[in-house]
């Protein structure tokens, strides 16, 4: 059925018109457009046969006019204003007849009284986008800053993607192994090998990637509707973006400058594409979302949409109506609202629904949990209705649980034994545990056992905690081991950006080495942190390119970074083919033995499903110069025909140490997998015939680890 009706002529007797006159309602000319009242329900453009329903809602305007613009053109051809017989309570509704969709863009104007000690700055000469838009125009070209005079804009899409039979995986949270990428950085680079460079169709290009490696689930940074040239700087030659995309235009629309064909008003459906394809290989999708505050900044900010439609409740404001700046960006959502609460609800049931989303993970979560006035609240009705709406009742929810405001609640984010957090005290004691500092054996141990200190099971599920050791937001791994400070100059703030506390070492040079001892140890250090990863409880995320030594050469917040300080560089060398076998055996060995996720019977011989170790087998007190932990998992296999148990020892000591195992049932014998000490191939081991076989004692070399398998000899 085609509902774009396209009546240039726009004939007094149409058939359309007159098939709405004889069997649904009389209709009104409003500038010579035909129109009626419209579905109050359906937030947004939504196009109908013979026509568009806008509906837009605002609690303290006084009058609301739709205006309507030719592709790409800086004034308006028609302003539409809403009857006051089109307004039910605080909502405006119209469906206009005759509008083609892919002809015209449309937007707001919203009139209302002017009183900035209240909050409310209604301004009827500004063009405002709709909040509920789902494509934003003139974003399309990644770099290209529309022309002076130019204010975001929506047009309407179509939402006829056919999604076949397919099925979403619904992969269980503690089965989960997470790789956040960002969509431009993953794929920008030449040696990427994509013909859609830094697109959502790039992604595509690269599942088989993504197989190979043996990942389940990634991660987007956001993907909503942002402005790369928001803050655009030249700094020493080079132009600064909002790379990252953490300012979000608009909620519902996906940010077209991902991807690879221009505005068609269907520019959902290569991310739909991307999301289904994905899907059919096994792999979820969870979208980095961040609805802790807009591009519209403070009171010095832009005002394009949510200011110009309630500005006191879609913002945090103090008593002076100034803005509360939990985000660290100049103003923070409003979210424990009803209105807003409304608004994020329906923003997330529209992902879930039209895109499919698996997931979500919550930028600054925090915020979500905060009073009106900024306080934080002990059952957020915001996030009570997200973790029970039946629509979401399958996504992952994931907080990263903690503010710039100063509200850190890793361990007591509210959950309703449904969200999950970003571990943030697994990422910091795991790092200074490996790097040897002194007084964190016992919480090394705590966090790859599942940080049941932090997330006990009756209050908080079976897994609450999303462990890694580095994200978008901070080193990558191999800079984790390369530098023990930040070199953030190219961002322009005289390296006062960017976080001071990383945790890192650069095993004894600054930089780029070539000091056979460095490189060595560097590597060591590496394999050392992810293959603790893989053997922890809990769901398991990493950033991408770890698995290939990529590196932002020290720069610990490359925001602002498109180039190659943020892009994936998959130029094969030696050092990156042995990170990358490494991280796929590893990858794979956690996935083939599910007692490292907990998900498995009680172990016949009677082990129990984790114990705590140290030098000495069942030796479980730790002090302040322990440095040396072992970890034994053990419970039946998936098939439940034989015991699986597996050790994990690691001696982050500068020398090596003697370790004492437990002693097996008769018919078995430790089998060394993974030994981080020796060289590829035989860091770590394929086939159990060719792995070394030890007996109760073991020696493991300085900053080392080693994962031990019990089988037959």
């Amino acid at each position: 059925m085609n509902f774009n009706v396209n009546m240039k002529d726009k004939p007094t007797e149409s058939k359309v018109v007159n098939n709405i006159l004889k069997y649904l309602a009389p209709v009104d000319e409003i500038n010579g457009f035909y129109t009626r009242p419209g579905f109050y329900l359906q937030n947004g453009a939504t196009a109908i046969p013979g026509g568009v329903n806008f509906t837009v809602h605002s609690h303290g305007a006084t009058s609301i006019e739709l205006v309507l613009f030719r592709r790409n053109q800086t004034e308006p051809f028609a302003i539409i204003p809403f009857p006051e017989e089109y307004r039910i309570g605080n909502v405006y509704s119209m469906i206009v007849y005759d509008l083609v969709i892919s002809e015209f863009e449309y937007a707001f104007r919203v009139d209302g009284p002017y009183e900035p000690e209240k909050g409310l700055i209604f301004d009827k000469t500004k063009y405002l986008l709709d909040p509920y838009a789902k494509a934003v125009v003139g974003q399309s070209v990644w770099g290209y800053k529309p022309p002076n005079g130019y204010q975001y804009r929506a047009r309407v899409v179509t939402n006829d993607f056919d999604w076949g039979k397919g099925k979403q995986p619904l992969i269980d949270m503690k089965d989960l192994i997470i790789y956040e990428l960002h969509v431009r950085g993953f794929s920008k680079h030449n040696s990427s090998g994509a013909k859609y460079k830094g697109t959502f169709a790039g992604i595509i290009e690269k599942i088989p990637y993504l197989k190979m490696l043996g990942i389940n689930a990634v991660e987007l940074m956001p993907v909503f509707e942002f402005d790369e040239m928001r803050d655009i700087r030249l700094h020493e030659g080079n132009y600064l973006f909002d790379y990252w995309g953490y300012n979000t235009v608009s909620f519902f629309a996906p940010n077209t400058a991902y991807t690879a064909k221009l505005e068609t008003n269907a520019e959902g459906d290569e991310l739909k594409t991307l999301i289904k394809t994905l899907n059919e290989n096994g792999i979820e999708v969870i979208l980095d979302v961040v609805f802790n505050h807009t591009a519209e900044g403070n009171q010095d900010g832009s005002f394009f949409s949510f200011k110009g439609f309630d500005n006191n409740i879609y913002y945090m404001l103090t008593p002076n109506a100034e803005y509360y700046n939990f985000s660290g960006c100049g103003n923070t959502l409003n979210c424990n609202h009803p209105i807003v609460q409304q608004m994020i609800l329906e923003c997330l049931r529209y992902w879930v629904t039209e895109y499919r989303v698996d997931g979500f993970r919550f930028d600054l979560a925090s915020i979500l949990g905060r009073n009106e006035d900024g306080s934080p609240m002990s059952k957020p009705p915001l996030l009570q209705s997200l973790a029970f709406d039946p629509i979401l009742g399958k996504v992952k929810l994931i907080a990263e649980a903690w503010d710039a405001g100063g509200l850190y609640q890793v361990g007591s984010f509210p959950s309703w034994n449904r969200w999950a957090e970003w571990n943030g005290k697994y990422r910091d004691d795991m790092r200074c545990f490996l790097k040897g500092d002194a007084g964190m054996a016992d919480r090394a141990v705590n966090r790859i056992m599942g940080s049941k200190d932090l997330y006990p099971e009756e209050h908080r599920g079976e897994c609450a905690s999303v462990n890694f050791i580095n994200c978008h937001d901070g080193f990558t791994l191999y800079d984790l081991y390369s530098y023990n400070q930040k070199h953030n100059l190219a961002n322009g703030w005289n390296n006062t950006d960017g976080d001071n506390n990383n945790n890192s070492w650069n095993c004894g040079a600054e930089g780029y080495s070539t000091d056979p001892a460095v490189v060595s140890l560097r590597r060591k250090m590496r394999k050392n942190a992810f293959a603790t990863l893989m053997c922890s409880r809990g769901c398991a995320m990493f950033l991408a390119g770890d698995e290939i030594c990529n590196t932002q050469f020290g720069n610990n917040n490359p925001y602002c970074q498109d180039n190659e300080i943020s892009w994936i560089n998959w130029e094969v060398t030696p050092e990156k083919q042995d990170m990358f076998n490494f991280c796929q055996y590893m990858i794979h060995f956690r996935r083939h033995y599910p007692i490292l996720r907990g998900k498995t019977k009680q172990a016949h011989c009677g082990f129990p499903d984790m114990s705590k170790h140290s030098a000495v087998a069942w030796y479980d007190s730790y002090n302040n110069d322990t440095r040396t932990i072992g970890v034994m998992f053990a419970g039946r296999n998936a098939e439940d025909t034989k015991d699986d148990i597996i050790y994990l020892a690691i001696n982050t000591y500068w020398e090596k140490q003697y370790f004492q195992l437990p002693t097996l049932p008769a018919d078995l014998k430790w089998h060394i997998a993974v030994n981080t000490a020796m060289e590829s191939p035989l860091d770590c081991v394929k086939k159990i015939e060719d792995m070394m076989v030890v007996q109760s004692d073991l020696e493991l070399e300085a900053r080392s680890v080693i994962i031990l398998i019990a089988e037959k000899v």
